[in-house]
């Protein structure tokens, strides 16, 4: 292994030639390029890194702050001094920040790490900690690489990752220990495996149309949970792997409370109202999102979880199980504690199931090949996911010059809705995105966003062209949310360019209230 200590800006030069290429085979390759030169201790953090997502996880450092510390004086760095292992280092400190005086002591240990970045070290620094790293270095190409790295097989290294739950301690055990350390993990009560993802169908039937004789689940809005229960002990992790067991006593009180021994759970968690009908997510963030677990105990809504898989039970795996297997097994253990749904090769049935979700308050169906085994860590199309899309017309007041394969475009939208109040300012803000922007319409939006650029100076910085709001665009969003971030209150989720609107003018645009509505139950 090396013993020259790797520098941030190898991996900040490999992340951008990742990004700036489209080729799935050409990104593995510059991925293992960098992973065999690592050393030992610089693999975990460096994948965490690749995936925009240090291993720290949320460690209390976010726009606002990293905006603060460049306003501070932190300046670019003439030279690239700091390693991969100094960076962990100075995120697992500041993670450890708590307390009285801990943000004080957050922003003075930022300004002195970007007063140590180059330019673009800090601007690698800024999206990552921010979660806006867009590299192209998604876990599926790690994955790939690791494997082309460590001179393995791909799919042990997928199946390691699965169970382990954990892609840089299997890149680590991949890199050190290869083929014969992959094989000694397993699925173990107590430690969270990644979980199965689904991908998108357009609707109902055309999903079972696809798999044939389908398992149709109703999809809920709620907190992704994976609960354990080993030796009488139960903990809970999110979709993320990050534990919250604090957060969810009445979740982990129920399950404690059936027969037989280990257990391995996946479903939803959510709060819900009298009539089991869904609060707004946000909500349910909020109260899951507490760090006090007495008060969680103690006051406000319960939280209430809805099981839809069933990975071990009393010392038998069941992930490789056909799913109607793994359900027959669940509802047998939880009754109705199980998500409701239906087995069916019928469309108006599935159709059916859809309705009574939508009825109840919830998002959607996912429909799932019945035979299919969990094939965790995976979007495959084994699992697919039908819900209503609600769209807005929003108009355009902002766009960020891209970054990698995007250098040269206005990307990311500012997006507003317009202001009823003939008072105030005429549009407030809701959301950004860069999804759904094809090449062709990126180069149409940079001409025609730089024609009405203001020239005036953003507060967000120089990457952001303000803009005349005269553009409209319609934009698919999964639903809004409540938001400190924007004056409006709400922000949009999971927004998504669905195309310009050069028939309507901005005075056609959906309002706040219009946007405020999508958040009501």
């Amino acid at each position: 292994m090396p013993t020259v200590p790797v520098l941030l800006a190898e991996v900040v030069a490999t992340s951008a030639e990742v990004a700036a290429t489209r080729s799935r085979t050409a990104k593995r390759d510059l991925l293992a390029a960098l992973l065999r030169r690592l050393g030992p201790d610089e693999i975990v953090p460096t994948v965490g890194f690749l995936t925009g997502e240090p291993v720290q996880g949320r460690i209390g450092v976010g726009w606002r702050t990293l905006a603060a510390a460049r306003d501070d004086g932190a300046r670019p760095a003439a030279l690239a001094t700091l390693t991969v292992t100094e960076v962990d280092a100075t995120l697992a400190d500041l993670a450890g920040l708590r307390g009285p005086g801990s943000n004080a002591a957050r922003r003075a240990r930022v300004v002195g790490l970007l007063a140590r970045a180059t330019d673009d070290e800090a601007t690698f620094l800024f999206r990552l900690l921010t979660g806006e790293l867009r590299q192209g270095a998604l876990a599926g190409v790690v994955t790939d690489a690791v494997a082309a790295a460590a001179g393995v097989p791909t799919a042990p290294v997928r199946r390691a990752a699965m169970l382990g739950g954990d892609l840089p301690l299997i890149a680590r055990l991949a890199m050190v220990e290869g083929a014969d350390g992959l094989g000694r993990v397993q699925l173990r009560p107590g430690r969270p495996v990644q979980p199965m993802l689904a991908s998108t169908a357009d609707d109902v039937a055309a999903a079972v149309g696809a798999l044939g004789t389908a398992v149709v689940d109703w999809k809920l809005d709620g907190i992704r949970v994976q609960v354990h229960r080993t030796a009488g002990e139960v903990r809970a992790w999110t979709r993320n792997l990050n534990e919250i067991t604090d957060r969810l006593p009445e979740v982990c009180d129920l399950v404690a409370g059936w027969p037989g021994g280990d257990l391995v759970l996946d479903g939803e968690a959510l709060v819900v109202d009298s009539d089991l009908r869904p609060v707004p997510f946000q909500d349910t963030a909020s109260r899951v999102g507490g760090d006090d677990p007495d008060r969680v105990r103690a006051g406000g809504q319960g939280v209430r979880p809805w099981f839809f898989d069933l990975l071990h039970r009393d010392g038998v795996d069941l992930i490789d199980a056909p799913l109607t297997e793994r359900r027959a097994a669940l509802r047998d253990l939880a009754g109705s504690w199980s998500i409701p749904g239906e087995a069916t090769d019928d469309p108006d049935v599935a159709a059916a199931v859809l309705a009574a979700a939508l009825d109840a308050g919830h998002e959607g169906v996912v429909v799932k090949d019945a035979v299919s085994p969990y094939a965790a860590g995976r979007r495959g199309k084994a699992w697919l996911k039908v819900k209503p899309v609600h769209t807005l017309d929003l108009v355009v007041v902002a766009a960020e010059w891209g970054h990698g394969r995007r250098t040269g475009w206005l990307s990311n939208l500012h997006l507003a809705a317009r202001d009823p109040d003939p008072d105030a300012d005429g549009f407030v803000m809701v959301g950004k995105t860069f999804k759904g922007l094809s090449d062709e319409l990126l180069t149409w939006q940079t001409g025609a966003l730089g024609r009405i650029a203001t020239g005036e100076a953003h507060p967000e910085g120089d990457h952001v062209v303000a803009v005349r709001p005269e553009l409209v665009v319609e934009i698919a969003v999964d639903g809004v949310q409540r938001s400190t971030r924007y004056p409006g209150g709400v922000a949009l989720r999971f927004a998504r360019v669905i195309g310009y609107r050069p028939d309507k003018d901005p005075a056609d645009a959906d309002t706040i209230d219009d946007v405020r509505r999508l958040g009501r139950p």
